[in-house]
């Protein structure tokens, strides 16, 4: 397994944030969450309240790490990301299943929520250290506050996965349209 995929898992919890009025909080019960990692067995096992609010303590300082690098504090960035490691949990250890060859998966080791953290926190670090902290994006779309690793080779995502380039552009051509129409409409009232 390649563990820089366990960085989606930081873009996943953080984006449980920012959801629709309608959508849950998938941190508020077990089985929201347990829906929310349906895919990744390793999450499997017994939640407790306090795997939430550990989980949602995890969300507020992966969103930090986030918001630091996307104002410009890479410092803050990484020192925050450093004080993660530091706290969670990382067992890495030697696998060969399925015959692959041996590589490296995460120790099943703690609880659910430490498990997830672990998770989370290396697999950022990971891709900080093979991308850059200019690869934690935030979704240029202005009322979005979702969040993205941009492992592209041009560095050229801009979006979240809520919203692609081409959603991007919809919008941007139907708020031209909507422009249009009230300065047309203005121009007819006068």
């Amino acid at each position: 397994m390649n563990l820089t995929s366990y960085a989606e898992l930081a873009v996943r919890l953080v984006n449980t944030a920012f959801r629709a009025n309608s959508v849950p909080d998938p941190l508020d019960t077990t089985d929201a969450f347990g829906m929310l990692v349906s895919d990744h067995a390793h999450l499997s096992g017994p939640l407790s309240p306090f795997d939430l609010d550990a989980l949602r303590v995890l969300r507020t300082e992966l969103t930090a790490i986030f918001t630091a690098t996307a104002t410009g504090r890479d410092r803050d960035a990484v020192d925050r990301l450093n004080a993660l490691m530091i706290r969670s949990p990382i067992h890495p250890e030697l696998v060969s299943h399925d015959d692959q060859r041996w590589h490296v998966h995460l120790a099943d080791a703690g609880s659910v929520a430490d498990r997830y953290a672990a998770g989370a926190v290396i697999g950022l670090a990971l891709a900080v250290s093979q991308f850059g902290l200019a690869r934690l994006g935030t979704c240029s779309i202005a009322a979005c506050e979702r969040v993205f690793i941009d492992a592209s080779p041009g560095r050229s995502r801009r979006y979240c996965a809520e919203h692609s380039a081409t959603r991007a552009n919809v919008t941007t051509i139907r708020a031209q349209a909507r422009s249009a129409d009230a300065a047309h409409a203005d121009t007819a009232a006068s």
